[in-house]
């Protein structure tokens, strides 16, 4: 029998989390955990919050200045990391355990390990109702902690404390598995994080993660070899999952054994880089005309590690007439919408697939015509991204995209792109030249405004190495900007680019094509009878939580801001007026948005028939 040491809940789960180590696909030994955020609050300042502190040299806690957006940047570091690391954040039992729902969702919809660790009600109820207390009056184990439950892939309540051990390795069997992979909660009633119990001694000294490559079934892999070998015009489809798995090499393997051409996801952006013959570029809603162009014609599409989401699809349009091959760990998504499933690594399977093809190769006019509509692609986006704003215009993404990245002619493979939400995820999946894994991080799952800086913080934790540059919108910037006194905090320096178009432009710019009128969107079109557009200095804000700041006139004021950023030694934020109306007009397809089936508007009838259309071409 184990020897035991007597110590409280908070104690062995913080030691726990203090010894893990995970083996990383290169073979070495690294703390599984980066760290934990935490916004302390009565419900765990005293408990977990001593036991962190006794533990501060082992696993760093990191004070934020909101609870979701601290578990964003915890969510951000697990993706940076490719889902090899995470971190775990820790609240009070009311609103700062609420503020977590949000950020749980996102991390379930992109498959991304987070420990979240909120406190909870008294298990004793002696004090019932405690300060922050939500009481239900149908349900007396309720607490506000169970609006966790939809979003998380495990929730458990610790109700003794030597609960936690058996909670805490199936949370972690969770958060490690890479079918499973997600947000998992531990919700600790504060009594409970300070009650003490013999704990063992083999608990504080646990046994390295190895994660997990789960190889193909036999008999599913000659199905799919069976699908790929009448197949003369394939493509395949990156998803999140081959970087996940860091199957970039296997996938440049595979395409050029076999003449196949890739298309790259939101999340997959960065599998092959960008400058291959046979890179497509981004697919589907926010697409490049190469990518979609022949994605409407393949006969077959190899889903690799993708959701199938309906950005990447067309809703489900853009490619109807191919057959499906979902190669993917998961097997909900290896089998969607009627695809033939191949369950399996991304790594493992692509090697296996080529393995057992031998010689196949796609018709050759086919790798031809693929390899000629990249190379006009990559020419294309040049002009685009190098181009100046028309005489008296102001500029739009493209054109902001290109001084960004041109600012990095000496190092670009060290910069990283974050952003989430609006029109910027279409212009960059388009546009931004990634030529490394990881080097372009989008979080469009949820495409959740507020995630892009405290993204970045946790994207510039887990590489401190990087020239982490934030692009934001207006909209996203003021729902959540609090974590750039963070980042000066801590001394992680952020580059963050502002694009201010006085509103929400891409909605406003949906509402019109949806036929409906100017409404609620842009800044100018919201004031009320007494109200006033008003006008907000985004450079005095971020001085004023510690950033250096600057409002730049034009793109060459922003290509002379990024040098000086590039310069600086903590976060600098960049802010330039933009135009809430130009788009880049090449490639895209449809997306199903609903429009109303009545309407007295005949913009909104026009549009009406024109969904009607498009549903017409969906796969079901």
């Amino acid at each position: 029998m184990s020897k035991t040491v007597r110590i409280t809940m908070s104690q062995a789960l913080v030691r726990h989390l203090a010894a893990l180590r995970v083996e990383t696909a290169d073979g070495r030994l690294l703390p599984y955990f980066g760290g934990v955020f935490s916004i302390f609050g009565h419900g765990n300042v005293a408990g977990i919050g001593e036991a962190l502190s006794a533990e501060r040299e082992r696993l760093a806690t990191y004070r934020a200045h909101n609870e979701q957006a601290m578990a964003h940047a915890a969510i951000a570091f697990a993706k940076a990391q490719f889902r090899q690391r995470a971190m775990a954040v820790t609240t009070s039992i009311g609103p700062g355990a609420t503020n977590l729902v949000t950020a749980a969702a996102l991390a379930h919809v992109n498959r991304l390990p987070v420990l979240l660790l909120p406190g909870d009600v008294f298990a004793s109820r002696a004090p019932d109702p405690v300060l922050q207390q939500l009481e239900d009056f149908h349900h007396g184990d309720l607490s506000a902690n169970d609006s966790l439950r939809p979003v998380v892939r495990y929730f458990d309540r610790l109700m003794r404390p030597e609960q936690v051990l058996t909670a805490l390795p199936r949370a972690l069997q969770v958060m490690t598995d890479p079918a499973l992979c997600g947000p998992v909660c531990l919700a600790l009633p504060q009594d409970v994080q300070t009650e003490a119990f013999d704990c063992p001694e083999d608990f504080l000294r646990p046994e390295p993660i190895r994660l997990r490559r789960p190889p193909p079934d036999a008999q599913e892999l000659a199905r799919a070899v069976q699908r790929l070998r009448v197949a003369r015009k394939p493509v395949v489809v990156a998803g999140g999952g081959v970087l996940y798995s860091q199957a970039g090499a296997a996938l440049r393997a595979f395409c050029e054994a076999h003449g196949v051409p890739v298309a790259e996801s939101q999340a997959g952006k960065g599998s092959l880089a960008w400058d291959h013959a046979l890179n497509l570029g981004a697919l589907g809603v926010s697409g490049s005309p190469a990518a979609n162009a022949m994605a409407a014609d393949a006969d077959l599409v190899l889903a690799v590690g993708t959701r199938l989401s309906d950005f990447t699809t067309g809703s489900h349009a853009l490619f109807g007439q191919a057959r499906l091959l979902g190669l993917n760990v998961q097997p909900l998504d290896a089998g969607k919408w009627g695809g033939q499933a191949l369950v399996a690594d991304a790594a493992a399977g692509l090697a296996q697939l080529s393995s057992a093809l031998g010689g196949w190769q796609a018709d050759s006019a086919w790798t031809a015509r693929a390899e000629a509509l990249a190379s006009q692609w990559r020419q294309r986006v040049a002009a685009l991204t190098g181009a100046a704003p028309p005489q008296g215009s102001l500029p739009y993404d493209a054109e902001v995209i290109g001084a960004v990245q041109a600012s990095a002619a000496d190092s670009p493979q060290r910069d990283v792109v974050v952003c989430a939400a609006g029109t910027l995820p279409a212009e960059l999946h388009k546009l931004w030249r990634t030529g490394a894994p990881g080097g372009y991080h989008m979080e469009y799952g949820y495409s959740c405004m507020g995630y892009e800086i405290a993204g970045g913080l946790g994207v510039k934790l887990a590489r401190p190495e990087a020239e982490v540059i934030v692009m934001v919108g207006d909209g996203s910037y003021l729902m959540m900007n609090s974590e750039i006194a963070t980042s000066v905090m801590l001394g992680a320096k952020l580059i963050v680019v502002v694009l201010d178009n006085r509103g929400y432009g891409c909605i406003h710019r949906l509402q019109r094509a949806c036929g409906g009128t100017r409404f609620n969107n842009l800044l100018a079109d919201c004031a009320g009878e007494a109200g006033a557009d008003v006008e907000i200095d985004f450079a005095a804000h971020a001085r004023s939580l510690g950033a250096v700041a600057e409002h730049v006139a034009d793109v060459a004021g922003l290509q002379a801001a990024m040098q000086r950023a590039r310069a600086a030694a903590r976060t600098h934020v960049i802010v330039i007026d933009t135009s809430p109306e130009r788009t880049t007009e090449d490639g895209g397809a449809w997306w199903e948005v609903a429009v109303p089936e009545v309407s007295e508007r005949s913009e909104v009838r026009a549009a009406r028939d024109s969904y009607i259309a498009n549903k017409r071409q969906q796969r079901f």
